[in-house]
């Protein structure tokens, strides 16, 4: 009740804040304009050949004025902000300087100019924006996240320790394990749709609870080896802090480029802060407490940093014992590196954990796409049946037979067009021979990308077969241009998109295969944004007849 009070008051103070700080700044540019020395004056003066030339060495862009910078510019187009950022480099050019509040930050919107900061230039653009929102969550620190800090030997070390079972291979037991724990979830998972549905009749279902649910169960059987009933009240605080947790980082805050209004924003903090610790305490008192290899990383912590146990007999052991799954091998990575401490393991368990949201919200925005184009989920029910013989449920193996259903994923990826998270240059350097100084924030318009008539043909138009390559006398197989980017490229790539992607497919397969699924009049699917809101709208869903799985 406090938060929400707060959250209210804080929204009137920020609109008085704001149009006093307007009144201001309009004053201001009266006085310059009256001066001959406004933003727009110095503009119209740059029309000789020393313009031209500074042009290629500074970025153009919207004006920026004191204390609000260039955000004037989304002036009507705060909720659609990418469509926005097009909008601007039409009139600006594909790369151009577009500061927000206090923050320096470039939009970068055509794919040469992406593929300079995520791969080329990759190493001088590792950073991350400092938002105070990306602190509260990670306990006043997020270097303490993996996909929210900067780049250092710490991200190295920890994305290292996940590559083994984030990144399986196929041929690998940890790639078997992922398939029989998508499958095993997937029998309750549906279990629990067929306890709220009727064979013959139509019924509207909150499809994306039990989904999230299932989701989390996936991941915290195959790195925590647990699993929790759905009605489980803690599980489904849990579950569902980690969604709210998405649907905000997926917003958009003034805080975050004008730090000034923190004030404003104690209450949302407190919030999130609040979350975190939530999501700690149950992990512990659920999944790791009971550990021994955490029993033993505390003991030799409470010998501190220079007596670290060194003991040739005890050494052998722990590097003899295998770890069980990605908890133990987090765990255990403390008594072989000694600057990794147990809250970079613990957030980074957490981190992964909270992955589950992404493929919940994934499949049930595929749903969505597929609820109003039943000839797609025809087409993904005909493959599974080419695959399967009708005679069982879809599986993890089943992937590279069934191109078009990941493809449908894909698609609905790039129809979304999820942003990816921003970059901050760690040096002073340039995208396309434009100066970039060191913390400059690189918004990068994912949107651009994958909308544009540039690079695709027909974009407005859902069509999963751009992604499938057909040839004559050669199976058909996913294809994916180099510019398609659902989970960013370089070295902070998304480490853990083969467990969103396989396990999304193995939970739209199955759905597809009893349930025909249609759109309800709340269906409301959002631009440039994987998130769906904690409590969105239902599906309708129909059992299949003759189903035989």
């Amino acid at each position: 009740m406090d938060t929400a009070n707060g959250v209210v008051a804080g929204a009137d103070a920020i609109t008085v804040a704001l149009s006093l700080l307007l009144f201001v700044v309009l004053l201001m540019l009266a006085a310059t304009s009256a001066c001959g020395r406004g933003p727009w004056t110095v503009r119209r003066q740059l029309g000789t050949a020393t313009a031209v030339a500074a042009r290629t060495a500074v970025l153009d862009g919207p004006a920026a004025y004191p204390v609000i910078g260039a955000l004037h510019a989304m002036d009507g187009h705060q909720d659609k902000p990418f469509r926005r950022f097009t909008e601007l480099s039409h009139q600006y050019g594909p790369v151009f300087s577009m500061p927000m509040g206090s923050m320096p930050c470039v939009i970068v919107n055509d794919y040469p100019s992406i593929k300079e900061v995520l791969i080329t230039n990759g190493s001088k653009f590792g950073g991350r924006p400092n938002f105070t929102r990306y602190n509260a969550l990670f306990a006043g620190d997020r270097n303490n996240s993996l996909a929210l800090c900067d780049w250092s030997w710490l991200q190295e070390t920890r994305r290292k320790i996940a590559r083994m079972y984030c990144s399986p291979k196929v041929c690998s037991s940890n790639y078997g394990l992922l398939d029989s724990i998508a499958s095993d979830e997937l029998d309750v998972f549906l279990e629990s749709l067929a306890a709220v549905t009727v064979r013959g009749s139509e019924r509207e279902v909150q499809v994306k609870q039990p989904l999230m649910m299932a989701s989390a169960n996936m991941f915290l059987r195959f790195m925590c080896t647990t699993q929790f009933e759905y009605g489980d009240p803690k599980f489904q605080n849990l579950v569902r802090i980690f969604d709210e947790i998405f649907w905000d980082i997926n917003q958009g805050y003034a805080v975050d480029f004008m730090p000034w209004l923190r004030p404003f924003y104690a209450g949302h903090m407190r919030k999130l802060s609040n979350w975190s610790t939530q999501i700690r305490k149950f992990m512990m008192d659920a999944v790791i407490s009971k550990r021994s290899s955490y029993a033993r990383a505390v003991a030799e912590a409470s010998n501190g940093a220079g007596d670290r146990i060194r003991d040739d007999d005890d050494h052998g052991a722990n590097d003899g014992q295998e770890p069980t799954d990605f908890t133990d091998a987090l765990l255990m990575s403390l008594q072989k590196e000694p600057r990794l401490k147990m809250d970079h393991v613990l957030f980074e368990l957490e981190d992964f954990i909270g992955g589950h949201s992404a493929v919940g919200n994934m499949v049930m925005l595929t749903l969505s796409m597929v609820a109003t184009r039943p000839h797609v989920a025809q087409a993904i029910r005909d493959e599974a049946e080419q695959v399967t013989g009708g005679q069982r449920l879809v599986r993890l193996y089943d992937k590279p037979d069934m191109p078009y259903t990941e493809a449908t994923l894909f698609e609905t990826l790039r129809i979304i067009s999820s942003p990816i998270v921003p970059h901050v240059a760690t040096e002073n350097t340039t995208i396309q021979g434009f100066k970039i100084s060191k913390g400059t924030c690189i918004i990068i318009n994912n949107y651009e990308l994958n909308t544009s008539p540039v690079y695709w043909n027909d974009p407005e138009v859902f069509d999963p077969n751009r992604f499938v390559h057909h040839k004559p006398g050669v199976k058909p197989c996913i294809r994916k241009p180099e510019y398609f980017l659902p989970f960013g490229t370089g070295k902070r790539t998304c480490i853990g998109q083969q467990l969103v992607s396989g396990f999304g497919f193995v939970l739209l397969a199955g759905i597809l295969q009893r349930y025909e699924v249609m759109a309800t009049a709340q269906m409301a699917i959002p631009e440039a944004r994987l998130a769906l809101p904690p409590d969105t709208y239902p599906l309708i869903l129909r059992p299949l007849d003759g189903s035989r799985i």
